[in-house]
């Protein structure tokens, strides 16, 4: 909303849209082509799709992806949200970066020495209480200032394809950073997201692409959409004119929805943002440590964790700027080899469709 105006947040929500789609192709690919690893575990993802559903020709695809997506892992996965939970912290409660990323680091350390079951459980505990946390406070906000919510909405329409955008960029600006913001809280196409989708218990590909949609709206279109509009009127003028703020990131979230809802408001994003990111954090380690595994063997996952964690301190002491910069760099790169791979193999994710369907017709399946 600042860089790329309120313009950002529609082209934010276009991405999600067909980002379900995407998403659904990478859901039904991940499982396909999942394999068991030395440790009886499920592992999958484009690396395993590419190198499975190509062939050996494309393994350097797929070796690609995994080494992206291992820096990646550094970027969106711990310095991005240890950055924004720093921010955060500072504005409400006035402590400095350093501190809150010795305690962030050692909360991530005690987790992550538990295994890949410490993550799961951890994860599967704080996602549900922080999103509804989040959005319940979120609406409140809208509600109690509904008088500007036509006139925020409004512009957010008006600026998405105004030739020269209010926040100072031109519309190529306003897509750019919708897109890149929507892609970095869903994750479509990137190529983490099946990951994770590989591991799950499932009686079809299909059925597991379903809910990994799922997953796509309610990150964006719900809980982010909330954000973007929250800002939007927060940063209306009193001739409905947008008024581009000093402070950005996580900073600019917590004074608006401060200003916005006085006594708690700041509270919901400081300790909604802790558990948002602290999630993700857990989470990431897991792709990033499967990319790793993929590329260097299982006698890494140890070196790389420590290094992961490790990343997760300095995430809070750097600029905000240059982890932003180095985090949409990566997501980036991770995506092309993934995208190219759904595109190669569209017509397995169609075959799987069409599978799924007959065996529900035939009651081969459960509804």
């Amino acid at each position: 909303v600042v860089t790329g105006g309120p313009g950002a947040v529609f082209w934010m929500w276009m991405t999600a849209i067909f980002g379900m789609a995407t998403k659904y192709g990478e859901g039904v690919l991940a499982v396909k082509y999942r394999v068991t690893n030395s440790k009886g575990e499920m592992s999958g993802g484009p690396m395993y799709y590419i190198e499975k559903g190509l062939g050996q020709n494309w393994k350097w695809m797929a070796v690609a992806f995994a080494l992206f997506g291992t820096f990646a892992s550094f970027g969106i996965g711990s310095s991005v949200q240890s950055n924004s939970v720093a921010q955060a912290v500072q504005t409400s409660f006035g402590v400095e970066p350093a501190y809150t990323g010795v305690i962030l680091t050692v909360l991530t350390a005690i987790v992550l020495l538990g295994g890949i079951k410490g993550i799961a459980k951890a994860a599967s505990f704080i996602v549900p209480a922080m999103a509804v946390f989040y959005v319940v406070g979120g609406i409140a906000i809208i509600v109690i200032n509904s008088d500007v919510l036509m006139p925020a909405v409004k512009l957010i329409f008006s600026d998405a394809f105004s030739a020269q955008a209010v926040a100072g960029g031109a519309i190529g600006t306003v897509i750019r950073y919708g897109v890149a913001r929507g892609v970095f809280s869903n994750e479509a196409g990137m190529g983490s997201a099946p990951i994770a989708a590989a591991a799950a218990k499932t009686d079809h590909p299909v059925r597991q692409a379903l809910v990994s949609m799922t997953g796509t709206f309610l990150d964006t279109i719900v809980v982010c959409s909330i954000t973007g509009i929250v800002l939007v009127m927060g940063l209306l003028g009193a001739g409905g004119e947008f008024v581009k703020p000093e402070l950005s990131g996580a900073a600019l979230t917590t004074v608006t929805f401060q200003k916005m809802l006085p006594g708690i408001g700041g509270w919901i994003v400081t300790i909604g943002l802790i558990f948002f990111a602290y999630s993700t954090i857990l989470g990431w380690c897991y792709y990033g440590e499967k990319c790793a595994v993929y590329v260097f063997g299982e006698k890494f996952a140890g070196l790389y964790r420590v290094g992961y964690v490790s990343s997760v301190m300095l995430g809070t002491v750097l600029s905000l700027d240059l982890v932003w910069l180095a985090s949409d760099t990566f997501n980036g790169l991770m995506a092309l080899p993934n995208l190219i791979a759904l595109l190669l193999m569209a017509k397995v994710i169609v075959n799987e469709t069409r599978d799924f369907k007959q065996k529900i017709k035939n009651g081969e399946l459960p509804h």
